[in-house]
Order: C-alpha cells, then structure tokens, then sequence
C-alpha cells in the first residue's frame, strides 16, 4: 500500500483515539446523569483511563506520541514535505496538532487525567452481575 495512504490512515486513527478521550469524559458525566449502564462498564472506563494515563506519561517524559512519529515516517517514505497535504492530512492535522510546547500540554493533559480520576469517584463503575 502507498505510504502516503498509510499515514493517512494511521492520522484517522490518531484522530478517532483523540476524539475517544476528549468525548469519552462529557459522555461519561451526561451518561451517568441519563442513566446509561455502559458508562460505568469497567472495560469503557478502564480504556479510557489507560489512553489518557499514556498520553501524560509521554509528555511528561517528553516523549512524542507514536502514532506522530509512525505517520512522519511514511509521509517522508512517500517522498511528502510538509507543504504537500492530502485533505485528510490538511483537516485533522489541524485539528490534531497544537502549536504548543511539550511542558505546557503535560499541564493540560495532567489536569485532564485528574478529571477523569475525580470522574470514578463522581460515576462509579458498577461491576456486572
């Protein structure tokens, strides 16, 4: 398959496990007041801490996420510079990356861990029956 594909593909990914940890919270805090039994699944709620506790060890290690470095290494393998961008890469590139340094995004991403933290004092998980 063409690398540039790949990284576009690999950039979806990247997106969707974005929107994953950003959504996952408020749909949690709304599912909890709605009374939707899957957000106090111990699997949906596990997950979601585990993405988002790898997300602030990287930063705080400062360490860039994999899936940043697996897509820049196929774009340079399709011969990409960053002036040539797909739609996809152009759309959720934007979306995705933030002009900011490392140390400030491990405060951001911290104080979001800590809300998800508070969140399974706040929406306990109930275990199956």
């Amino acid at each position: 398959m063409n690398p540039a594909v790949l990284a576009d593909l690999v950039l979806l990914a990247h997106a969707l496990i974005i929107g994953f940890i950003v959504f996952a919270l408020p749909l949690t805090w709304m599912g909890a007041w709605r009374g939707w039994g899957f957000v106090r699944s111990l699997s949906f709620r596990l997950t979601h801490l585990a993405v988002i506790g790898f997300v602030v060890a990287q930063t705080w290690l400062d360490q860039l996420c994999p899936l940043t470095v697996w897509e820049s290494s196929l774009r340079q393998a399709a011969g990409q510079t960053g002036y040539q961008r797909s739609f996809i890469e152009h759309w959720l590139g934007a979306l995705i990356f933030v002009d900011l340094p490392l140390s400030t995004l491990s405060y951001v991403y911290s104080a979001f861990a800590a809300l998800v933290l508070l969140t399974w004092w706040w929406v306990p998980v109930r275990r199956a029956r």
